[in-house]
């Protein structure tokens, strides 16, 4: 009996507790993620740098890193982030700003998206939405009662996220500005947002992408090969024919981890954009209904986190977080299964990438940080 309270008064004694689902549930598809990297770059990185274990290392450096910062952000405050979210913006935007300056940013394949710093690249438009949703839902706090007034709730925040969306679309980064409004708009119409500036808005920003789209030739293509990827098998709808392809063969089962063939040289980006057809491939329609599994449970468990979170800055992030994970996820699978067009976008924890891994792991951080309440008798 005594052993047993004894146990119970230490129980009590610890005053937090945080959400072990979600913290098992990213684990999972991060080691999901490793194992999924190394099988589909091991031929292509054998090839190129003469080394099959060349990406599996670095991303196994980048889960080190992410897994240190998301155990700090789980025993910070979260209620920190609130003081400091306008200057984690102003280095988010010097560095998008930063990205544009020969030497410090790099380009590859036509697109100048990362920033080099120590040897090392990073990809500022990552820290960027996480920054995006911590002034949302630091401007919810304090105007969320303005919030159905245009120009004093709403307008700023359309502002500040045209100081966002402008620099990563001129990188260009096409996916990721759809994402920051997606999750802005969803934030906001969350809180109350009038829908008739959620239309007007729309209405405005469509003239904006059509001409951004048909400016930049290879959009072009991505739109025509999106609508009948079969008529451009050979040009633009060649990745979204070869993913095809690559869960046809993976049927229900699929041909084992190791043996897909489509990442032999004919699946482009097989182990960062398209990692989840090679996933069908080699782990068949159950293996990718496990991994939408798991993205449903993170995304159940961010949305309980913001049910029971002890404040409306905990309630607004935690959203901003959740939404960010699954409209990001949504969108890569919706990308590989001919849903939508070609983004750039990686799937979360599980695609080669470090500063989106980092980031992704930071927001789990603060995610669990945000679930932490007393222990109840």
């Amino acid at each position: 009996m005594y052993f047993v309270e004894k146990k119970l008064n230490r129980l009590k004694s610890k005053p937090f507790h945080c959400d072990s689902i979600l913290l098992a549930t990213t684990i999972i598809l991060v080691l999901i993620g490793l194992v999924m990297v190394f099988s589909s770059s091991g031929v292509y990185a054998m090839e190129k740098y003469n080394d099959a274990y060349y990406f599996l290392k670095r991303q196994v450096v980048w889960v080190a890193l992410g897994a240190m910062v998301m155990l700090s952000a789980r025993k910070m405050n979260y209620r920190e982030l609130e003081k400091y979210t306008y200057y984690i913006m102003g280095v988010a935007f010097l560095m998008l700003v930063a990205v544009m300056i020969p030497g410090l940013g790099k380009e590859v394949g036509g697109a100048r998206r990362w920033l080099v710093i120590g040897g090392f690249t990073f990809q500022p438009s990552e820290l960027a939405k996480f920054a995006l949703i911590l002034f949302i839902a630091k401007s919810l706090v304090k105007r969320s009662d303005q919030l159905k007034n245009f120009a004093y709730g709403y307008l700023p925040k359309l502002i500040v996220l045209g100081f966002f969306f402008v620099p990563i679309l001129f990188q260009p980064d096409f996916g990721t500005a759809i994402t920051i409004c997606a999750v802005t708009f969803t934030m906001l119409m969350i809180a109350g947002l009038r829908s008739k500036f959620l239309i007007y808005s729309i209405l405005a920003v469509v003239p904006l992408l059509v001409i951004a789209i048909m400016n930049a030739e290879y959009r072009m293509r991505r739109i025509v090969a999106f609508l009948n990827p079969w008529e451009h098998e050979s040009n633009a709808g060649f990745q979204v024919v070869q993913s095809f392809y690559a869960f046809g063969r993976g049927g229900v089962f699929g041909s084992g981890i190791g043996n897909s063939s489509q990442k032999l040289f004919y699946l482009p980006e097989a182990h960062t954009d398209f990692i989840f057809s090679v996933i069908g491939e080699e782990l068949g329609f159950v293996g990718t209904l496990i991994l939408i599994f798991l993205f449903s449970m993170l995304i159940w468990r961010g949305f309980v986190i913001a049910y029971h979170a002890k404040d409306s800055f905990g309630v607004y992030v935690a959203i901003g977080l959740t939404l960010l994970i699954g409209i990001q996820a949504f969108m890569n699978m919706g990308v590989t299964v001919g849903l939508l067009p070609t983004k750039g976008l990686t799937l979360p924890f599980v695609s080669m990438g470090g500063s989106s891994l980092v980031v992704l792991m930071l927001s789990i951080g603060v995610l669990l940080n945000i679930s932490e309440k007393p222990i109840q008798n």
